[in-house]
Formats: C-alpha cells, structure tokens, sequence
C-alpha cells in the first residue's frame, strides 16, 4: 500500500511530532500534528475509532491504539510506538538486516514458510518481528537451519502467536483470589526477593524471560546495564526480546546441538524450558518448519 506516513516520518520513520527515544519512535498523548492525523484516520479506518481526527493525540486516540494493539496481541500502551506503526501498515525503525547472511536465510525462512509453523498467528506478527529473530541469530552467531528451527519453534511453544507478550495469570503464578503474580513474589530460584517482584519480573517477549535474577543477567548480557531491571517491560521491545531469546539458545547451544544429533527433542526443550512444557507443540513446530525449508 501506499505509506502516506513516509513523507512524515523520513525515511526510517522519525517525526518532528515524536518524542525520538534509541530503537523506538513513539507518539504519545500531547503529540500532534500531520503524522497524528494520518494515524487517526487508519485507526478509523481499521475499525478503531478515536473521535473526530484532528492531529491531536489525546485520550480517545490513546484509548483506540490500545484496543487497535490488544486485538493484534500486543501490549495495549496507547502509545504508538514502531511496532503499533508497523502493524498499522507503516514504515517504522527497525535494526537493519546483516545484509549476506539473513538474505540467504529469507529464502528459507520466508513469511509464508514461518507462518506454517504458526497457525492461527496473525501474519502480520510475523511480518513485523520475524526479521528481528533472524537478525539476533546472525548477531549471536546461530545462523543455521537448525538453531533458527529451534528459536522459533521455542517461540511457538512459549507465545503461540509470534509476539513478544506479557505472560498471561495462571494458578501457577497467581493463588486464587490472590494479587496477580504473588506467587513469584519471594521465589528465591528465580531472584524474587519481595511483595510485587512476581508482577515487575514475570514472563515477557518471546522466551518469557522471569525473575529478576534472570532479568538482571540478560541485562548484562546485552549491554544494556540494569536496564531490563529498571524498565523490565523493555523485555516485550523486539528488538530486545529477540536478543534475549537469542543470547539464551546460545548460552545452551552446546546441549542443544547434541541433542539434536540424536533427534532427542525432549532434552532440546529441557535445555531452553527447564521441563518439557510444550514439548507437543515445539516438536510439532519443528518438525513443520523442516519440511518446509527442505531439512526433514
């Protein structure tokens, strides 16, 4: 389609009318102008109404982008930010593709193959964040058939629908009638050490990375200081969680190599879950993306 919102933004995105933070341009409440504008109007468009569109962004816009990304699955802010624009159908920042190695990748692990892996997914997701995954794998040296396999069918088993997302209530992190989450509060296997660290550190992105020792080490890991400890929901920006999800197969990359040699999927997913939760659902995930790339 034609993107009405390139002139606004230039040519990687950026507006005078947003606040321009690293990796993400957002628009916020307060914002107006142009860019605005043509938003509200595609807002509208979708099915998502935010009032009159005049250009200014205030509590009716902010109140349809968040129905607009909860009804795509992702973290309903009401902030627009690049993964909101991409998903409306514009150009937004993104990391730049390794030029060689993941050209050669998306001749395998194309939209339309991925998407095999994932029914039911929105294609859209995996339009928007599928370069993300395959730019982490180049970036932690996983480039091949069968790590890249296994990223995204661990995607598949642990978000289903190709998102970095909250982790959802469950009676294995919230008692009934309980606070949401406080029974990761003092779990001292995962780093929790007090009254709301359950809710701050619970599973997010693509791995569902929980637990503030774990948010703390990948913190580390990528270079980001104790960001992800400071600002944990950075664990759902894609570029982030696609890192995360990445430094953590490669933590593991000796296990789950010789696992595979010997098509021992049950210890492949012990070496990234910890027990073989989705085992069904990673294997059947697997196994699909090898047909469909030729490996199987």
């Amino acid at each position: 389609m034609t993107n009405p919102l390139f002139s606004l933004f230039g040519r990687h995105g950026h507006s005078k009318d947003a606040d321009v933070i690293p990796g993400l341009t957002l628009f916020k409440q307060g914002d107006s102008g142009n860019a605005i504008l043509t938003i509200q109007q595609r807002l509208t468009t979708l099915g998502f109404p935010c009032g009159k569109p005049d250009g200014s962004f205030g509590p009716n816009t902010a109140q349809a982008v968040a129905q607009f990304q909860s009804s795509i699955h992702l973290p309903a802010t009401g902030e627009v930010d690049n993964q909101t624009l991409q998903a409306l159908g514009y150009e937004a920042d993104q990391p730049p593709l390794p030029s060689a190695p993941v050209s050669e990748m998306e001749q395998d692990f194309s939209v339309s193959h991925v998407s095999q892996m994932f029914p039911g997914a929105p294609l859209q997701n995996i339009r928007t964040y599928l370069p993300y995954v395959l730019n982490a794998m180049v970036e932690f040296g996983l480039a091949d058939a069968d790590m890249i396999l296994v990223a995204l069918a661990t995607i598949r088993a642990e978000t289903g629908l190709f998102a970095p997302i909250d982790e959802g209530q469950s009676s294995f992190n919230t008692a009934p009638g309980g606070a949401p989450f406080a029974r990761y509060d003092f779990r001292k296997d995962l780093g929790n050490n007090g009254t709301g660290d359950g809710a701050r550190y619970k599973g997010r992105g693509f791995i569902q990375i929980t637990g503030r020792n774990n948010y703390a080490t990948y913190s580390q890991k990528l270079g980001m200081g104790d960001q992800l400890l400071q600002q944990p929901q950075l664990a759902n920006d894609p570029n982030t969680a696609a890192r995360v999800l990445a430094c953590y197969l490669k933590d593991r990359e000796a296990n789950i190599r010789k696992a595979l040699s010997h098509n021992d999927f049950v210890s492949v997913r012990q070496s990234v879950n910890g027990g073989t939760h989705g085992l069904e659902t990673f294997v059947a995930a697997y196994k699909t993306g090898a047909q469909e790339i030729g490996l199987a």
